[in-house]
């Protein structure tokens, strides 16, 4: 039987029904706890998060994949009650936003100690919470290019997923070649990772998603909801008939929807940041699937991005 991890333990992919794919519960930087102005109580953090995550589930969420890396505000005990008291599936990841959000004690290790930290998160537990990581988080640290320590976070993460069967998830999806290569050498099929973030606001003209496709990867249309109309937008919006038309141009017809995979990346509870107002994982079901019906596409098109996608990436591949 095909299973996804998730943090109250593996669940069939059958049963992840609707699945929000790059979300978070709350992401922070390293040392953002220490900030006086915006870090939240945990009272505080769950009263703005449940609301959140029942609504999902009422608008027919199944599973919610949050992707904070290690050192970004992690949190899978506080992960499993809400999960428990929503009903929606949340799936923990391992690894890293960006090789530039990880300490010390990260950043100075070799791929080996990488591997053995993701497959030990993977199949024996993060912390001490016994829930398994679902997911591999890499990312490109700021400037745009992968630095040494992206590159070995990304060799790493190749050879976990090989050994244990979970797929890889780009934070963007720029320095694509190089990626590429690395997931070559180490002999890991493109289709288990997606690549994200192709249609933020920064890089979206900079990111070869066709490329990327045609060489067997996944590609995350993940950053739905960023809009410059919004009051206060953040600087990676993108106006939001720009980012669907985007979209649609890459499915091309349904030539390429067995590829895609589409999120909006929003934080239920930011920490040590304002967030961005007005802007929640529900822009799914409120905004972003209204505007692919009304641009044509059938309940079956629909299925195929949330549902079936997802739940084919998710699975356990051993």
């Amino acid at each position: 039987m095909s299973r996804v991890n998730t943090v109250l333990g593996p669940v069939p992919a059958e049963e992840l029904g609707l699945v929000a794919v790059h979300e978070h519960i709350g992401y922070g930087m390293p040392g953002s706890e220490l900030d006086t102005k915006w870090w939240k109580t945990p009272e505080e953090r769950y009263e703005e998060t449940v609301p959140k995550l029942r609504r999902f589930h009422e608008l027919g969420g199944g599973t919610f994949v949050d992707v904070t890396g290690i050192c970004n505000g992690r949190d899978v005990d506080y992960y499993r009650s809400l999960s428990a008291k929503t009903g929606v599936h949340i799936v923990a990841c391992t690894g890293f936003v960006g090789g530039d959000t990880a300490l010390p004690h990260f950043a100075n290790a070799g791929v080996d100690y990488l591997v053995r930290q993701f497959v030990h998160e993977i199949t024996v537990g993060i912390g001490d919470t016994g829930s398994l990581a679902g997911v591999i988080k890499v990312g490109v640290s700021r400037g745009g290019r992968m630095t040494d320590l992206d590159k070995r976070i990304y060799r790493a993460a190749a050879r976990a997923a090989l050994s244990t069967g979970v797929p890889i998830l780009t934070h963007l999806a720029i320095d694509a070649e190089n990626a590429i290569a690395i997931f070559d050498e180490e002999g890991l099929p493109l289709d288990r990772v997606l690549f994200g973030h192709v249609d933020d606001g920064v890089n979206a003209d900079k990111t070869r998603d066709v490329w990327i496709a045609e060489r067997g990867g996944r590609i995350g249309f993940d950053t739905f909801g960023y809009e410059t109309e919004l009051p206060d937008p953040p600087f990676w919006a993108r106006p939001r008939k720009e980012r669907l038309d985007h979209f649609l141009r890459f499915i091309d017809g349904g030539r390429r929807i067995h590829q895609v995979l589409a999120s909006a990346d929003a934080n239920c509870s930011p920490l040590g940041w304002p967030g961005v107002k007005g802007h929640t994982v529900n822009y799914i079901f409120e905004d972003l699937i209204p505007d692919l019906r009304a641009a044509g596409l059938d309940e079956t098109a629909i299925k195929t991005i949330f549902v079936d996608n997802p739940a084919a990436f998710l699975t356990l591949q051993k």
